[in-house]
């Protein structure tokens, strides 16, 4: 009998134990995803971007206090240019941010607040890893797991100790590929010309230009709804609605009419300015070596009520340039009243290595331009963010701004104001209005890939893009020209780097602590069991009169 209780004994406690450890999760599960590491680049000497690649390290929140050699997980709510500085002031390893799939149940402060903080960072050089990845189930969990481990702070010593040993999960983020970062020396930037040829002999040029690529926080999660698939959108709309103009000889107008979609906007407008080299310094000729009226460049114009017109040099009157901003001016003035318009005079900085705009390309060369753009601030964090998508979009303000060019240039090249047409005349409309259909499947294949510039030549769906573009330019235009422009190997303009997209592996496991907990359970039983059979001779007798007693 006294055997028999001590061997029940035993088995209930071993059976404690194996049901606490069974409680837990999966000692070793894991999960593998894909992530995007931040944006890497080198430009104009200056380096940009996350110098690190290599992710080895336990999840934590970014609630927690130390931070140091850990892998922070964060939502896009959590992502501030504080706690970003705090980790790295800290030297965590690594920073995974969860984005969500559907952006537009984002509340609008927190979108700013992000691109506010985004911008920030991308200014920034760090040697700490930054990854992006959309979140899921699996990715979820985890962030509300860390997310309750970093709230026990707030309990006792002793709760904090207990959850830690036996009831935390703790995470391991890896990156299954560890060779070393490489730079990629054959990037190309392709910028697409085409032309309307105008009427008479030796017409002026009237050139419409706007930039194709995107740019945020990852490459491969940059997909530039507003800036500036709106800009290439409308443009693509101009081409297609002026060539029906330009096919009849008697509504071709006096000018010839040149458009450009140039690839590298977002670093220093580079694919701008060798195509200004090739044409003004290297091609014996060139519209761009004749008279130019002047160079508009449509750059983020998908939202808001505003307008402006950015120049570097105000226009002079009896000027093209000067007549085209007064018809700007009286469309929106006659059918668009609520639409707030301005020009805003920016002086070029010869000592800065970057422009603010694309049409400080031009002004350099002194050819006359400006750019229209719904943004006031070249610096405005729209034009760089991984959450300009297509819920950044108002297809009704996207088609007011191009009626308000196409219309304002209708009026400047038939020179209607003179000829005593009403201020309030409809060019565009039934046959020859905006398309909305058209609009939205353009914004829907321009956002379809992250239009990123070290992307565009590599990766097979986004080099189909490019050939798209072309493609439309060919249909509507004459003299469509492909320039393709290669990075110096010597002294490269721009330099990007490899391992833009990575394998990730988590790893769901116990704590160490746990294993000493466990460890001291198994220590504790052996040495009830070794104290029992020691002093079997007394348990015996005890238990013995205790049964005997009961029995009197």
């Amino acid at each position: 009998m006294p055997h028999r209780d001590l061997r029940l004994a035993a088995v209930v406690l071993l059976l404690c134990i194996q049901h606490l450890h069974g409680s837990a999760l999966p000692a070793v599960s894991s999960y593998e995803f894909t992530a995007y590491r931040m944006q890497q680049y080198n430009l104009a000497q200056q380096m940009y971007g996350c110098r690190g690649a290599i992710m080895v390290a336990e999840a934590r929140s970014a609630d927690e206090p130390v931070l140091t050699r850990r892998c922070i997980i964060m939502k896009v709510v959590d992502f501030t240019t504080e706690k970003f500085t705090e980790a790295q002031r800290q030297n965590a390893a690594a920073i995974l941010l969860l984005l969500p799939k559907n952006i537009s149940s984002i509340p609008h402060d927190t979108v700013q607040s992000f691109m506010e903080s985004e911008k920030a960072v991308l200014l920034k050089e760090t040697l700490m890893s930054v990854y992006v990845a959309p979140e899921d189930e699996q990715l979820l969990y985890m962030y509300e797991e860390v997310k309750q481990a970093a709230a026990t702070r707030t309990s006792s010593v002793f709760i904090r100790v207990l959850r830690s040993m036996v009831t935390a999960t703790a995470f391991q983020i890896l990156v299954s590929n560890n060779y070393p970062i490489k730079a990629l020396a054959d990037t190309a930037i392709v910028t697409l010309e085409g032309v309307l040829p105008g009427a008479g002999e030796d017409p002026p040029t009237i050139v419409i230009t706007a930039h194709y690529d995107s740019y945020g926080l990852a490459p491969w999660l940059s997909y530039g709804a507003d800036s500036n698939g709106s800009g290439v959108t409308i443009l693509l709309e101009l081409v297609r609605l002026f060539q029906k103009l330009y096919s009849s000889s008697s509504t071709r107008p006096l000018y010839h009419l040149m458009f450009s979609l140039t690839g590298g906007g977002k670093y220093n407008f580079l694919g701008t300015k060798r195509w200004i080299e090739e044409n003004l310094d290297h091609a014996e000729s060139s519209l761009l070596h004749d008279n130019v009226a002047f160079v508009l460049c449509l750059d983020t114009l998908a939202n808001s009520d505003e307008l402006y017109m950015h120049v570097s040099r105000p226009p002079r009157p009896d000027t093209p340039m000067h007549a085209f901003v007064q018809q700007l001016e009286e469309v929106v003035s006659s059918r668009f009243p609520w639409v707030k318009m301005g020009l805003i005079h920016k002086k070029i900085n010869l000592i800065e290595s970057t422009v603010a705009w694309e049409h400080e390309r031009y002004s350099l060369r002194r050819i006359p331009s400006f750019t229209l753009s719904h943004l006031e601030d070249p610096k405005s964090e729209l034009r760089g963010s991984i959450l300009d998508t297509m819920s950044q979009v108002d297809f009704r303000k996207l088609k007011r701004n191009g009626i308000i060019v196409a219309e304002a240039l209708a009026r400047f090249m038939y020179n209607l104001s003179d000829k005593g047409s009403p201020r309030d005349i409809q060019l565009f409309k039934g046959q020859m209005d905006f398309h909305d259909g058209r609009m939205s499947n353009l914004m829907s294949v321009l956002t379809s890939v992250p239009r990123a510039t070290q992307l565009l030549d590599k990766e097979p769906d986004h080099i189909v893009l490019v050939n798209s573009l072309e493609q439309e330019f060919k249909h509507y235009l004459q003299q469509v020209y492909r320039h393709t422009f290669r990075q110096d190997k010597r002294d490269p303009d721009i330099t990007f780097y490899d391992q833009m997209n990575q394998p990730v592996v988590m790893y769901r496991v116990k704590p160490a602590a746990f294993d000493l907990f466990l460890g001291g359970c198994i220590a504790a039983y052996l040495g009830i069991v070794y104290y029992a059979i020691q002093n079997f001779g007394f348990f015996y007798t005890k238990l013995k009169a205790a049964v005997k007693s009961k029995q009197q």
